[in-house]
């Protein structure tokens, strides 16, 4: 047990100082874990949520078609035609970023809709900053919504055993899908205290050309094939259906766009863009996490986690959403979710609980944490690395002012709402 909480703390410390290189901490922590004897080589295959894996990867490929497109661009334009004032479109444009990365990558959202905010600044002549902080953090803030919103969402519902319809009704209750979009109504008052004063006139006259609709339609169709699934269980790969789906839409697509195109640019365009890094760090958890359960520290780190709040529930539960709050805004969500879900199935366990009051309440803070910090999503990364190319230094201030309020208004709403649903 002890080799294996060195292992576990060493790699965490590594990905913390070393974020561009977590990936390797993770995979050599998972070495080490084979190495030293704590997992037995034989489980390390079986350690890997290959179900996880491939909805990750055929989301991500379909998404790369789908962005180039030009039809998330083509969706934001006709949005704009629909409004007359600077205010109103940054905000409906935050609005739909938060609605688009419900259902893809958040990455891949801030990509979509920040050269639209960044046109609309320049038209206006107004400092693109804080619409794209604001984009980054709507971005993020929905990704706990759906089943395929983000990874965390991912891990959670393959953890929970949770379908795709579970995220909106689950064991006869509203599900997380309602405490994201409560807490997203109310950030918008946020935005709208932060845009007020934005009146200046704002048109888009010209509309961005789409060169293929099947990739939206592709990306429907792992909602629609999802949803179906949830319905049936399939004898031998009822395990890994839901990658199985994404994984194999992905390929259909990607076969489809090369005979149409005449060529290999859209197989090529996928391999280049799929996020590999991200891939490989989830193995390398899966492989730690299933070291550090197989030496017992899970169900220790359960008991010590569960005597904090004294047995009492309301105390557990409001220490793990702020506690989640606080810790994501500084650390990757992703590991901190996959090592936190057995932990709290453990801590219910003790306490003899339904669990899912603390899974909701570990996505929804965990999630929206990284909105503290302009390092604490990938989401946000990628906006202000957008900024940067544009020659705008964001400083840590200019992100506080809208990552903070919008932070805290969207997790307390959320923090009541699966209270008050789910205790």
């Amino acid at each position: 047990m002890i080799t294996a909480v060195i292992i576990f703390v060493l790699m965490y410390a590594g990905m913390l100082i070393f974020s561009e290189k977590r990936v390797y901490f993770a995979l050599a922590a998972a070495v080490a874990m084979v190495g030293v004897g704590v997992l037995p080589i034989s489980k390390v295959l079986p350690s890997i949520n290959w179900n996880v894996i491939m909805m990750i990867s055929g989301t991500m490929g379909i998404v790369t078609l789908f962005i180039e497109t030009g039809m998330p661009a083509r969706m934001a334009d006709l949005m704009l035609t629909k409004v007359s004032k600077a205010s109103t479109a940054i905000i409906l444009l935050a609005v739909f970023s938060g609605l688009v990365s419900a259902f893809i990558d958040n990455v891949a959202t801030v990509l979509m809709v920040a050269p639209v905010g960044l046109a609309i600044c320049k038209k206006i002549k107004i400092n693109p900053i804080p619409v794209l902080i604001s984009i980054a953090v709507s971005s993020n803030l929905q990704g706990a919504a759906t089943l395929v919103g983000d990874t965390t969402s991912i891990l959670l519902g393959d953890f929970a055993k949770m379908s795709f319809m579970d995220f909106f009704f689950w064991q006869g209750k509203p599900s997380i899908f309602w405490a994201v979009e409560l807490g997203a109504a109310g950030t918008v008052v946020i935005l709208w205290l932060l845009f007020r004063k934005n009146n200046q006139p704002v048109e888009s006259k010209q509309l961005t050309e789409v060169k293929d609709y099947v990739p939206g339609i592709m990306l429907l169709m792992v909602v629609v094939c999802l949803i179906i699934a949830s319905f049936f269980t399939i004898p031998y790969i009822d395990d890994i259906k839901n990658g199985l789906i994404c994984l194999t839409l992905c390929v259909i697509d990607v076969a489809r766009s090369c005979i149409k195109k005449k060529g290999k640019e859209p197989l090529k365009l996928v391999l280049k863009e799929m996020d590999y890094m991200t891939i490989f760090m989830l193995c390398g958890l899966f492989v730690v996490i299933a070291g550090i359960t197989e030496a017992g520290v899970i169900e220790l780190i359960a008991d010590k986690f569960a005597s904090l709040g004294g047995g009492n529930l309301f105390m557990l539960y409001t220490v793990l959403v702020f506690a989640s709050v606080i810790l994501s805004a500084f650390i990757d969500n992703i590991p901190y979710v996959a090592a936190m879900l057995p932990v709290v199935q453990f801590i219910a366990g003790r306490l003899g609980i339904n669990p899912v009051v603390l899974y909701f309440g570990l996505l929804s803070g965990a999630t929206l944490g990284g909105n503290i910090t302009p390092f604490g999503a990938s989401a946000n990364v990628a906006g202000m690395g957008i900024l940067r190319k544009e020659g705008y230094e964001v400083k840590n201030s200019d992100f506080f002012k809208i990552g903070i309020p919008f932070t805290l208004t969207a997790v307390f709403i959320g923090y009541l709402f699966i209270w008050f649903v789910w205790a």
